[in-house]
């Protein structure tokens, strides 16, 4: 998963956590990001609801890059548990997000 850093999955999970107050903060943060970690989060979040499977990840990868017809923002914004399920894909791929996220809360303190 070396086309966005768990950091930044974090980032969207926490931000995705609060989407009534910060969906403008979470909508700018993924238009910022490179066509290339847009897939890569699209993929994570399809690995957490089992659309793929963690060792699938080099296809669900190209999936998003090919298939992206939407803008990502939007497709995100308006998938149901969005957090929950970046959290499950970062962990079928071997990630634990809590000490990412601790991080980021603690530093916005």
């Amino acid at each position: 998963m070396e086309e966005i850093s768990v950091r930044t999955v974090a980032a969207v999970i926490l931000m995705a956590r609060e989407i009534e107050r910060a969906e403008g903060e979470l909508r700018g943060f993924i238009d910022r990001m490179s066509e290339e970690e847009q897939a890569a989060l699209v993929a994570v979040m399809w690995i957490g609801r089992d659309a793929f499977d963690a060792d699938e990840w080099a296809e669900a990868y190209g999936t998003a890059l090919s298939e992206a017809s939407t803008p990502t923002a939007d497709y995100l914004i308006g998938t149901p548990h969005l957090a929950d399920n970046l959290e499950a894909g970062l962990a079928a791929l071997g990630y634990d997000p809590e000490d990412e996220e601790d991080e980021l809360l603690n530093r916005g303190r």
